[in-house]
């Protein structure tokens, strides 16, 4: 097993070590609680903390503050988290991205080691992606993108939200999986990237559906494949990516974690509280309409879904030999 992943295992025992007082220790009293994302407000990762802040307030009783730390693809947020107090009373909104692929990158520089120093605590939400292209262009589908690239390298652009993002490593799977050559075009975010999308400055990319579900609706971009089968119930009509190219499948998520040493107790009032939130239907459709599933997983499941992502990741970016400088 390589050093990393027995490194990632090890950080992933979410039950901290020590003396049974302090295992038993839930939420100090009539304390305010933090959610440090690391992303702008607005987009889904924003979106997704400020909604399940709303959901836990209540059942925990207590104020539940999101804070918006962004920079270095999540790491601000993550650092500061880390280094704050670690009673429960401060979480990390910790996405896909952050958690699994930037540990991964070669040259990524990173002030924290997040299976070390960070555990998990509930995942909240998948996030499903799919891909898209001008909604007015010239590709009516999937196919019809791949067969503009066959025999014309770089001809076809795909774009995505910066070198070692999500997007981009899925642009470099489908190059793996059918031997096209395409010209990547990495932007400072997913919005500016559907921007050029839309203008016909670029062809397509396979993104998060919360960053171009209202672009979608509103007739300005035509989504051609679904990335996984969680949002097939509201695009019934749209085919897999895996349906076109085999083996060619993604979901994200968006989850919460804490620094390392928190008590069991509060680990357990956190989890409890997004799962009970979770069950309300108002909750649930105002994720669902913003190309988010509803999913909570425990300590437990959530860090077998980061470790597994992260060989995942891993691999894909070890066979495209992407690395950041």
């Amino acid at each position: 097993m390589r050093k990393t992943t027995a490194l990632l295992c090890a950080g992933l025992a979410w039950t901290p070590p020590g003396s049974p007082p302090a295992a038993a220790q839930g939420l100090p009293e009539r304390s305010t609680l933090h959610i440090i994302g690391g992303f702008a407000p607005g987009g889904t990762s924003d979106l997704t903390a400020r909604l399940i802040a709303e959901g836990v307030a209540p059942i925990l009783g207590r104020r539940v503050v999101v804070e918006n730390r962004t920079g270095a693809n999540g790491f601000i947020a993550a650092e500061a988290v880390v280094r704050g107090a670690n009673d429960g009373t401060v979480l990390f909104q910790c996405p896909m991205g952050t958690m699994t692929i930037s540990p991964e990158l070669p040259g990524m520089v990173m002030p924290i080691d997040v299976g070390r120093d960070l555990i998990p605590v509930a995942n909240v939400a998948l996030s499903s992606y799919g891909a898209v292209v001008q909604a007015k262009g010239p590709y009516a589908d999937l196919p019809a993108v791949l067969q503009a690239a066959r025999g014309k390298p770089n001809a076809v652009s795909f774009a995505s939200a910066g070198s070692g993002t999500a997007q981009h490593l899925m642009g470099e799977r489908l190059q793996g999986l059918t031997g096209l050559k395409l010209l990547h075009v990495p932007y400072r975010g997913a919005a500016p990237a559907a921007l050029d999308i839309m203008a016909g400055r670029a062809d397509f990319m396979i993104t998060n559906m919360g960053d171009v579900v209202r672009q979608i609706q509103g007739g300005e971009l035509r989504l051609v494949a679904l990335g996984d089968a969680s949002m097939r119930d509201a695009f019934p009509d749209t085919p897999l990516l895996s349906d076109t190219v085999p083996g060619l499948q993604v979901v994200g998520w968006f989850g919460l974690c804490g620094p390392r040493g928190m008590p069991a107790a509060a680990v357990t009032q956190w989890s409890e509280a997004v799962e009970k939130a979770l069950q309300d239907e108002a909750l649930r459709k105002r994720l669902r309409d913003n190309g988010l599933t509803p999913l909570h997983e425990g300590p437990d499941a959530f860090a077998t879904r980061i470790a597994s992502d992260r060989r995942l990741w891993g691999e894909v970016i070890r066979a495209a030999g992407v690395r950041v400088d």
